[in-house]
């Protein structure tokens, strides 16, 4: 999913839950992003344009519901082209350890949301061989 902007990418969740609530059809895209959405319950009260400017603030103990799933998004893309490379294996293996889909997911955007802060933190391109060994040591 691809947005220049906080706002744009906002935006296009509070547009797929409309399309979905209204019975609109879905794009296979907005499709994976209704099915993370409908996962997140508790998110669905801030899906809405009220939403746009809001800033969640981790030192204030929130957790920013767009990021969460965007994580989300991002490892059902990596998984369906095998991105980095032996993700789709390592995430297979972990389903006996966790049957729980969700839960599953969850431990694996913790590995994702680490590389991509420590890329971040050592202004570095994302190292995939560390998110693949994170993913490896669940």
């Amino acid at each position: 999913m691809f947005t220049p902007n906080r706002n744009e990418s906002r935006q296009f969740f509070f547009q797929v839950w409309q399309k979905y609530q209204q019975k609109q059809p879905l794009e296979p895209m907005e499709k994976m992003i209704c099915d993370v959405i409908l996962a997140h319950p508790e998110y669905h009260a801030v899906l809405t344009p009220f939403a746009l400017d809001k800033d969640y603030l981790p030192e204030m103990g929130e957790t920013n519901p767009f990021l969460h799933m965007g994580l989300h998004i991002a490892l059902h893309e990596q998984l369906s082209v095998d991105r980095p490379q032996g993700i789709r294996a390592i995430v297979q293996s972990l389903r006996k350890k966790y049957p729980d889909n969700h839960q599953l997911e969850h431990q694996c955007i913790e590995c994702l949301a680490q590389m991509i802060w420590e890329a971040q933190r050592n202004q570095q391109m994302p190292n995939e061989q560390s998110y693949l060994t994170c993913l490896r040591k669940l």
